[in-house]
């Protein structure tokens, strides 16, 4: 049976990543026959569970720096491997692909495919440059959190990382409910990107990289089977925004700097076609539902945290 001082321990983004595990357990028990290894997703799942209660609890008791830093910072590799445990799940559980109603929607709003007209644009500076600030996605976290750990602490880093995580999450139930694959498979010839939109020097290597992140690669056949259904909402908008937000909130001192590379980051995403327009506002929607609800739950954890640390003071 768990404890209230044990529930106390931890932090908003520990509360939603175990909700989300659990939320992940029920799918896997649900859809058993469908999706492979459900048996170890599930085992891993509660093991994770447990790590995230001792992670808190020996914060709790012992908040040595070597503990706050890990238990503030186990949120990285976990989030990236939570979307790799819902690549084995997605598909399976959601087998339809969405991309037709998503190409709909955007030839409604702009009468063009917004990824084909952009083409007419592409240079290899131009393409290196946008390469460049779609892979900065994955270093401006890092960049974020480790400015509000030393000029705020982890209290302030604690509601940051909260956003962040949460923000993720409701990235994740997007793609459950609306997978899709993207233009790049679509509306354009996935292999033959490298030659459409070459780059200078980095962009084949960094393409390689996100590839590799989504389970193919150029010299893996008939990749749209097999690419991570990620595509709707756009998690680079939604997060990125999340991210110019909190820098801006929080007055960090490179917050122009990511504001820049944001907005470069945000075009990317439609000029190398990995995403719809229509994807790039369902981002700054979800974006919008992460703030206004995100800060209630936090909030209302805080709060219970407080009563609970209270009641068993006087216990």
């Amino acid at each position: 049976m768990i404890k209230r001082n044990q529930l106390a321990a931890l932090t908003p983004a520990d509360f939603v990543s175990i909700l989300f595990l659990l939320f992940l357990i029920v799918l896997d028990i649900i859809f058993f026959q469908r999706v492979p290894y459900a048996g170890y997703l599930i085992a891993i799942n509660l093991i994770l569970i447990v790590s995230i209660f001792f992670l808190a609890q020996r914060t709790d008791k012992t908040p040595t720096q070597l503990n706050i830093a890990i238990h503030r910072w186990y949120y990285y590799p976990f989030i990236l491997f939570v979307f790799k445990e819902i690549y084995l799940m997605i598909h399976p559980i959601h087998s339809v692909d969405y991309d037709a109603i998503l190409i709909a929607i955007d030839r409604w709003m702009f009468g063009v495919d917004p990824s084909v007209w952009i083409s007419q644009f592409a240079n290899p500076v131009l393409t290196e440059i946008l390469q460049i600030a779609y892979f900065s996605y994955y270093l401006l976290f890092i960049i974020l959190g480790i400015e509000l750990y030393k000029r705020y602490g982890f209290e302030e880093f604690d509601r940051g990382a909260f956003l962040i995580v949460y923000g993720f999450y409701l990235s994740y139930v997007g793609y459950f409910l609306l997978p899709a694959v993207g233009p790049r498979f679509t509306l354009h010839d996935f292999y033959a990107i490298n030659t459409e939109l070459p780059g200078l020097w980095l962009t084949p290597y960094i393409r390689e990289i996100i590839n590799a992140g989504e389970s193919i690669s150029f010299s893996m056949p008939n990749a749209i089977q097999y690419v991570q259904r990620d595509v709707f909402p756009s998690g680079h908008t939604q997060l990125t925004l999340i991210i110019v937000y909190l820098s801006h909130h929080y007055r960090i001192r490179s917050r122009w700097v990511i504001t820049v590379i944001a907005l470069l980051l945000i075009i990317s995403t439609v000029y190398l076609r990995y995403h719809y327009v229509i994807d790039l506002i369902g981002g700054f929607i979800f974006f919008l539902l992460t703030l206004w609800s995100g800060h209630r739950i936090q909030a209302g954890w805080i709060e219970l945290q407080q009563r609970w640390r209270s009641e068993s003071k006087i216990a």
